[in-house]
């Protein structure tokens, strides 16, 4: 979710994690829950979680934690079976330090296009849902689903005595490459379409 201008303004918040499991906000001396965290991510608000006694940056396995227990909540699951065994099985790949930087981009762009979403949904109907918008985002989990799969490590590939691992590199971020253009140019269709139907 983007920051407004205040929250961007506003100091990171330092949450302390205890060896009882118990969540520390120095910001309002009081104790919180995964829940407050959530709800903190939710209003924009920036923290960072350190392990209490050691000191270390555990904020990524903390916020880990909170998308397994939204997981397991009937009726909130969001991330796919498939997707979910294809992020796993990235780890040790090759291109494993590409997957970051590509989610993130991927993210801030589904973001990017729900706000003009929203905003259209405001100038046209108020707070009716306009017809159409699961359909829209049926499309954009399948775009995102696609994506993904072009980092399935388990893919067979013919191995070639004159090719080089870089030249295989090369190759994969070209591939990449056109498929992220592939996929900007369906959400610009998407748009045009959201904005047509508004």
């Amino acid at each position: 979710m983007a920051q407004t201008p205040e929250q961007a303004a506003a100091p990171q918040i330092v949450v302390k994690k205890y060896a009882n499991r118990r969540l520390y906000n120095t910001e309002t001396s009081t104790y919180i829950t995964l829940e407050t965290l959530s709800e903190m991510v939710r209003e924009g608000r920036d923290f960072v979680v350190y392990d209490a006694k050691t000191g270390e940056d555990i904020t990524r396995s903390v916020l880990t934690q909170i998308i397994v227990e939204e997981e397991s909540k009937v009726g909130q699951s969001m991330l796919p079976t498939a997707f979910l065994r294809q992020l796993i099985g990235l780890y040790g790949d090759n291109l494993q330090g590409l997957v970051p930087r590509y989610l993130e981009s991927a993210m801030a762009q589904f973001g990017h296009q729900q706000a003009q979403m929203r905003a259209a949904m405001q100038q046209t109907m108020g707070s009716f849902l306009p017809p159409g918008m699961e359909e829209i985002g049926r499309q954009n989990m399948a775009m995102m689903e696609r994506a993904m799969s072009l980092f399935a490590p388990f893919v067979p590939r013919t191995d070639s005595a004159s090719e080089s691992p870089a030249d295989e590199t090369v190759e994969e971020i070209d591939a990449l490459r056109q498929e992220v253009e592939r996929l900007q140019a369906e959400l610009a269709a998407l748009r045009t379409k959201s904005v047509k139907r508004a």
